[in-house]
């Protein structure tokens, strides 16, 4: 399978927890779907301490996977938002 875009697109989104609404990463998405993963090399800036962990509330919000060769975080429903 082929792996995603290094450079990726240009639109940044920043994505906050579904909790407590703490800001968790700055990523560049492509496309206009739901979030569903976050491949590592398109995250701009990372405002977490330890991966797929929220810093203010301590739930995880993802899960790391590797995805067509790739290392991502794969996204648990609901856990998330996004503007």
């Amino acid at each position: 399978m082929a792996k995603p875009n290094k450079k990726g697109p240009t639109k940044t989104v920043d994505i906050f927890c579904g909790h407590c609404k703490a800001q968790l990463y700055k990523y560049r998405k492509g496309g206009k779907g739901a979030l569903v993963k976050c491949f590592v090399e398109r995250i701009s800036q990372d405002f977490t301490s330890t991966p797929c962990i929220c810093p203010q509330c301590e739930r995880p919000f993802a899960r790391e996977t590797m995805i067509r060769g790739a290392p991502a975080y794969k996204i648990i429903g609901g856990k998330v938002t996004l503007k």
